[in-house]
């Protein structure tokens, strides 16, 4: 290790954290560039209650860069100076960055859902299903709307799908409706469901067929929607995806590198 007085720090927040990999993922990518005597990432358990004590914390410690994962997305845009115009659409912010102590908002999330998806398929004309209303579902309805495919949100609350779908268009339902997801091109969870126990589910395995895409934004192991999918013959990507990709632009934003990406990607895999 290379950690001097000098070295920025960078971290990650949320609620659980002890799952994450960015710390492995971005230090990977700082030892390789040669700049981890510049920087270092580290995570942080922070209750959603502390978040404004936080962020004064991170202007107090001059904390260089802030990755925001649930349930701080939207939590913690009241406390920053600024919030750049995709994360102002979105109404989510995943990526702090202190410029100066001027603190920041981005979000990245929606390149780690679009990047891996269009590596597979043309957006254009197809259904996306989208299981939850948070953070994480609005980058992605952000993600899939800007490329003309058809919004559908499920969500156990109806109220917040429908703010969803106010904001980004689409069809709205209840989790008791989830049978009409079969129609779906692409479904795409981003519910916490399968982060604690991986043998839990959000979604049936008779409702997944061989002509679907199962996104699943949970990552840190195999979950067991991505196993039904791949019995059932479906297309799946894991969240791992949705870390690196998001986590490139975020690296880029902290450091003003382009991040290592084949690095990183050994690291998480």
């Amino acid at each position: 290790m290379k950690i001097t007085a000098q070295t920025k720090i960078c971290m990650v927040i949320g609620d659980p954290v002890g799952h994450s990999l960015s710390p492995k993922m971005h230090n990977a990518g700082y030892e390789a560039l040669g700049i981890d005597d510049q920087f270092v990432y580290i995570a942080c358990l922070v209750k959603v209650k502390d978040i404004e004590n936080f962020v004064k914390g991170v202007r107090a410690m001059k904390i260089r860069g802030v990755s925001c994962t649930i349930p701080h997305k939207m939590a913690v845009i009241p406390y920053l100076d600024d919030i750049d115009e995709v994360a102002k659409k979105i109404g989510s912010v995943n990526t702090i960055v202190n410029d100066n102590g001027r603190l920041i908002g981005y979000n990245t999330d929606w390149l780690g859902i679009l990047t891996p998806l269009e590596k597979i398929t043309k957006l254009n004309g197809k259904t996306v299903a989208i299981i939850g209303a948070g953070g994480a579902a609005r980058a992605v309805s952000y993600a899939v709307t800007s490329t003309g495919a058809k919004l559908t949100i499920y969500n156990r609350t109806i109220e917040k799908a429908k703010e969803l779908a106010k904001e980004f268009g689409g069809v709205t339902f209840s989790l008791d409706e989830l049978e009409n997801i079969a129609n779906a091109d692409i479904i795409i969870n981003t519910t916490s469901v399968g982060l604690i126990n991986k043998n839990e589910t959000i979604l049936s395995k008779k409702l997944i067929s061989k002509n679907q895409i199962i996104f699943d934004a949970v990552y840190g192991g195999e979950t067991q929607l991505l196993k039904d999918a791949k019995e059932k013959g479906a297309q799946t990507i894991a969240g791992i995806e949705m870390l690196l990709h998001q986590g490139v632009e975020q690296f880029k934003l902290y450091t003003g590198h382009a991040a290592p990406i084949d690095v990183m990607r050994k690291v998480l895999l």
